[in-house]
């Protein structure tokens, strides 16, 4: 109860980030990822009003409605949940973006869409809740199943599975990182920095779906997130306003990556020797990890100072849906002068 009725720097509680009770399934990993969504946006002290968020068809974009019940939110058709976020996101960009989408939204439905929104850069937290199969129409297998993988009422799904953070990588993202639903301590250190990129930061999240897919020896169930996780680094952020301390390491054994706005993610290497902002380091380790069956979990890929869609377009600083008409139509001079260059060669 003491924590639930704790204010946050600007007055809210934690129960100010919450939205609709959860009708998914009891365990369901997309349960786990909302809450620490909601953790997430308390400890960052972000009004919910500043958010945005998005979705497509799925379970996972349901979630939506069962955090942050302040914010304003789209849901798109089936894996058309990018055109939403950049249409909204181009006309206010004093927002922060959060898209919520499924294996079979991106994977499938709009792997078209997922690619060019990460080429285009759009700053936005692009999260895909990665659970292998269709939930909502009784789990068929989606593209992100293993070979090999066998389920009661489908048989045995014959192909490769597409890979969400190697197909992020392949189209330039600039921020790519992979979770784990029952990893709530690394899963929020890593929403919290995703947040604070300029530019759209894939996080794809293994999250188990109870019901049809987590069998013990499958990559997407808890058991074998549990048993065969292996995390790059220990993860934290830290705003740009706090002073950063990390007395607790030691000399040689900690990495920080600054955000554009000042913040930093502070890494702890682990057993490994691994650099973040290395892209080609970040195609190798995932292939590693694909050959080895592990699941590998932490900041995968940052490139902090690219330029995203809104540093291309040169967007003004004022939102354009709170200009007014006077500023947003172009001045009688301009017109004629556009006028003038369209028919002068007639």
């Amino acid at each position: 109860m003491a924590d639930i009725q704790a204010l946050n720097a600007i007055g809210l509680s934690r129960t100010d980030y919450r939205g609709l009770p959860s009708t998914l399934c009891q365990g369901c990993g997309h349960n786990a990822v909302s809450n620490q969504i909601i953790q997430a946006m308390y400890e960052m002290n972000i009004q919910p009003e500043k958010i945005v968020k998005f979705s497509g068809i799925g379970c996972s974009s349901k979630s939506p409605a069962y955090f942050l019940g302040r914010s304003f939110a789209f849901n798109g058709v089936h894996g058309r949940m990018p055109s939403l976020a950049t249409g909204a996101l181009f006309a206010d960009t004093s927002l922060y973006g959060m898209g919520v989408s499924g294996d079979g939204d991106t994977a499938s439905i709009g792997m078209g869409q997922f690619k060019h929104v990460i080429r285009r850069n759009l700053p936005m937290v692009y999260i895909v809740e990665n659970n292998g199969v269709y939930g909502l129409t009784k789990g068929q297998f989606s593209a992100t199943a293993e070979k090999g993988l066998t389920l009661k009422h489908e048989g045995t799904n014959l192909f490769l599975p597409v890979d969400i953070c190697l197909e992020a990588l392949a189209s330039n993202a600039t921020f790519v990182a992979r979770g784990f639903a029952g990893d709530p301590k690394q899963l929020k250190e890593l929403l919290k920095a995703a947040i604070k990129h300029r530019g759209t930061a894939v996080l794809d999240i293994i999250s188990p779906c109870v019901t049809f897919n987590n069998k013990d020896d499958t990559i997407h169930s808890y058991a074998f997130g549990k048993e065969r996780e292996v995390r790059l680094h220990d993860l934290i952020f830290v705003p740009a306003r706090d002073q950063l301390t990390i007395e607790d390491f030691e000399e040689g054994t900690v990495r920080d990556v600054e955000l554009y706005d000042g913040s930093v993610i502070t890494l702890r290497k682990l057993e490994r020797d691994y650099d973040p902002t290395s892209r080609s380091e970040a195609f190798r380790i995932l292939e590693e990890a694909r050959e080895r069956r592990e699941l590998i979990t932490g900041l995968i890929y940052v490139e902090p100072d690219a330029p995203s869609i809104f540093d291309l377009y040169e967007l003004p600083e004022k939102p354009l849906n709170r200009m007014t008409e006077g500023e947003l139509r172009p001045a009688s001079q301009t017109l004629n002068q556009v006028h003038s260059w369209l028919f002068s060669n007639l």
